[in-house]
């Protein structure tokens, strides 16, 4: 039965599929983040507010608004700004005597044949890739909760008691959030030209030589600084905002806070524990690719899926409820 369990796995890890996936999670890391945040805030999170028992209807509605909405709003980034960085990237790792100068690229091998191979490499692109979405967490929190009333106006008007007609936020009636720039031919060297230069930087190239020993867990420590930032914003936006209810706003508010800290919290102590508990699946996994060129993207591509849905099941899938309940009950005017 060990002997059948143990071929099995071993054509699973060799097996040309799985391989492809887990190199195109590793060159597209953050667009993967964004598409299990959106699949999860637009179908397993609603459907876990909505089953949470005893809250008020328009507490649970405006959950459901602000989960949609800031999960198409994550989409949307990644598709202006994060997809074309990773594509760029991808350009750069394929032809990099073309985009870096020559000190940089023996810097980057480090006794390794490719570019791609180089741990350091693989953590500078990563960090450029992923920071994408640190840096445009503050436009996508004040996206978000400026579409909760355009949602609640498309999804529950017709159920509210206070009806949120398309005439009522002619500010959100054509907003449009998918938008994906075409880079082609001289704009995307020109882009991939700029990149090359950030690679180029000394500071970048030490500070990823110093923490390179530590690339299995960018992924992890820029999801929480990001969800910290953005949490941050979203409480700053809500309290400001003026086509929210103001009975709404602590609950939302309360609910966001709440999920975003036992993520973090709960994430991180679930991550460590699996990561600690599967040092002997990488090594097999290394020992069955250990000739295969892109063997350090598959082994990243791991690092990333792993923390990524612990945090996605974590925040989208057990926590709404417990939240939701909590922050339903500071509802001031449920008293």
């Amino acid at each position: 039965m060990n002997i059948c369990s143990n071929k099995v796995s071993q054509g699973i890890w060799k097996n040309k599929t799985v391989l492809r996936g887990l190199e195109t999670v590793s060159e597209h890391s953050t667009s993967f983040i964004a598409a299990t945040s959106f699949i999860m805030s637009s179908v397993v999170r609603p459907l876990t507010i909505y089953m949470t028992p005893d809250i008020k209807k328009e507490n649970k509605e405006y959950a459901v608004a602000n989960s949609i909405s800031s999960g198409l709003i994550k989409f949307a980034f990644v598709e202006a700004v994060a997809l074309p960085v990773e594509n760029v990237i991808k350009k750069i790792e394929k032809n990099p005597e073309k985009f870096l100068n020559k000190n940089s690229i023996n810097f980057f091998k480090k006794g390794n044949k490719y570019v791609n191979q180089s741990k350091i490499f693989k953590f500078a692109t990563q960090c450029l890739k992923q920071m994408t979405g640190l840096i445009t967490a503050i436009p996508k929190s004040i996206l978000s909760v400026a579409l909760i009333p355009f949602f609640m106006g498309k999804i529950f008007a017709a159920n509210n008691e206070k009806s949120y007609k398309s005439s009522e936020i002619p500010a959100y009636k054509t907003y449009s959030p998918i938008f994906t720039p075409s880079f082609t031919g001289n704009i995307t060297d020109k882009a991939a030209k700029g990149i090359g230069k950030i690679l180029d930087c000394k500071f970048l190239q030490n500070t990823s030589e110093k923490f390179s020993h530590k690339s299995e867990d960018i992924s992890k420590n820029i999801s929480i600084a990001t969800d910290t930032l953005l949490t941050a914003s979203f409480v700053h936006q809500i309290s400001t905002s003026k086509k929210i209810d103001e009975e709404r706003k602590k609950p939302l508010i309360v609910n966001n806070v709440l999920a975003t800290l036992i993520t973090i919290i709960g994430g991180c102590s679930i991550d460590s524990f699996i990561k600690q508990n599967t040092k002997n699946f990488i090594s097999k996994f290394r020992e069955l690719n250990k000739n295969d060129k892109n063997l350090n993207k598959y082994i990243e591509g791991i690092n990333i899926i792993r923390p990524t849905l612990i945090f996605a099941v974590i925040y989208y899938g057990l926590l709404p409820m417990l939240t939701t309940y909590i922050a339903d009950k500071t509802d001031s005017s449920k008293k």
